[in-house]
């Protein structure tokens, strides 16, 4: 059963002189077909019905919220009294939900579905639109600056990265996890042929986790903190966890697919490796900030779409040369 919940708080005043604290720019009308909100609602109506959409809103914009003219029940219109850091908070539940779906000691995770591979690089995609999300309502020039720069970034780094971890699950055969962790853990052998996705996988998660080379939307002596300029206290607090939590959840995603050691063993024996897999991939981000210096944005594009992606797709023809192989 579908849900759609739209977030419609903040200060709303992003399009100030026209939106402002008392009119907030979710309910003007700027294209000619009603409020912002309302053509929310009707783009989403073919899809879920009314009595599933929900509003999650400021308390000072609740005149607004009429639910005759919104077409939902009116119990489905959420009011906060005050902001709740709503996108930190999606970004850290984002990458933690992720974690359910890796199996960590042994081949089966805490869920698991065909396709959940997928969804765990889709929940990962979150905290890095929240960053960009965050600094782009950010005032300072920095925020933005930073803001751009991240979600350039993405599109530089996001194709090589997916196609270096789906190209193991082609030769699995499966879109689960789980499936491949099975998979791998049956043929160890076969994971010496996923050693250049690997490779190109761990690059890419610099880029993911904006760490040195490709730290470049937080580059202190550029645009001070990047798209975090702005924030502090428990906002910045769930951004620096989120990042953290992040770097755990993608290391354990690449321990999990080119890792297929010590899966059948007792649990305990089996979490100390699996810890130690994911030390092992921590170490490997953290030299590479003692060994290189942050490149520019122009040579991070160039690097990842020249270099990167076509290494990446030769890691997917490897593994469907390798699977037509296995499977004649």
């Amino acid at each position: 059963m579908d849900h759609a919940v739209v977030l419609a708080g903040g200060s709303g005043t992003r399009f100030w002189p026209e939106s402002r604290t008392s009119r907030s720019k979710q309910f003007l009308d700027l294209t000619g077909g009603g409020p912002m909100i309302r053509e929310t609602l009707d783009r989403l109506r073919p899809v879920v019905p009314p009595e599933r959409l929900w509003i999650v809103a400021g308390l000072k914009d609740a005149r607004h919220l009429s639910p005759e003219a919104l077409g939902i029940p009116k119990g489905n219109i959420l009011l906060e009294p005050e902001g709740k850091n709503t996108a930190p908070a999606i970004a850290l539940a984002a990458a933690v939900t992720a974690f359910f779906y890796i199996p960590l000691w042994g081949v089966k995770a805490l869920f698991s579905f065909n396709g959940d591979l997928i969804v765990v690089l889709y929940l990962l995609l979150i905290p890095s639109l929240t960053f960009f999300l965050g600094g782009w309502y950010s005032r300072s020039v920095y925020s933005m600056t930073g803001a751009v720069r991240s979600l350039v970034q993405l599109f530089a780094y996001e194709v090589p990265l997916f196609l270096a971890v789906l190209a193991p699950a082609l030769l699995a055969n499966t879109w689960s996890l789980s499936g491949v962790t099975a998979f791998y853990a049956a043929r160890p052998a076969l994971w010496i042929v996923n050693l250049l996705g690997f490779g190109v996988a761990l690059v890419t998660l610099l880029g993911k986790l904006e760490k040195v080379p490709f730290d470049i939307a937080e580059a202190e002596t550029e645009v001070v903190a990047g798209p975090f300029t702005e924030y502090s206290g428990q906002r910045l607090a769930f951004l620096r966890l989120t990042m953290d939590v992040e770097m755990i959840v993608a290391s354990a995603l690449l321990a999990a697919v080119f890792m297929p050691f010590g899966l059948n063993v007792h649990p305990v024996i089996g979490l100390v490796i699996f810890l130690s897999k994911i030390l092992f991939i921590v170490f490997l981000v953290a030299l590479a900030r003692s060994l290189f210096a942050r490149l520019r944005l122009d040579q991070m594009i160039e690097f990842c779409w020249k270099y990167l992606a076509p290494l990446a797709f030769l890691q997917l023809l490897l593994d469907l040369i390798v699977k037509g192989a296995i499977y004649r």
